[in-house]
């Protein structure tokens, strides 16, 4: 999968652990009706394919939706999802996500919604 948008941040890398687990954030804002602003972690060795980016690049970032679950000490499960970064290139266009389709045109009942939801 892919996301297409505007570097609005990058993030220092970060070690954690006596393992030396490496992780790094991309925030990204899509250039789409109504734009998302996403967080896209890269970590290991693709933490270091950041240093050639900065703030304002139009980029073409693949990610892997990732999902776990946790059950804290009081018993209760919980869920999280990340985007997790392996490839980003520059983009000349800055638009949208590549997989999504173009929105459909707002029927007469839509038209007179200008909420996103």
């Amino acid at each position: 999968m892919n996301v297409k948008g505007k570097i609005k941040l990058v993030g220092e890398t970060g070690t954690f652990g006596d393992n030396g687990f490496r992780k790094r954030e991309l925030v990204i804002t899509t250039d789409e009706q109504y734009p998302q602003v996403l967080a896209i972690e890269f970590v290991q060795d693709k933490v270091d394919l950041l240093d050639k980016f900065s703030v304002g690049e139009n980029v073409d970032v693949s990610i892997n939706l990732r999902g776990r679950e946790w059950v804290n000490p009081q018993g209760e499960t919980k869920y999280f999802s990340s985007l997790q970064g392996w490839r980003i290139v520059k983009d000349g266009t800055g638009t949208g996500s590549a997989d999504s389709p173009p929105p459909a045109p707002p029927t007469e009942e839509e038209d007179n919604d200008d909420l996103p939801f």
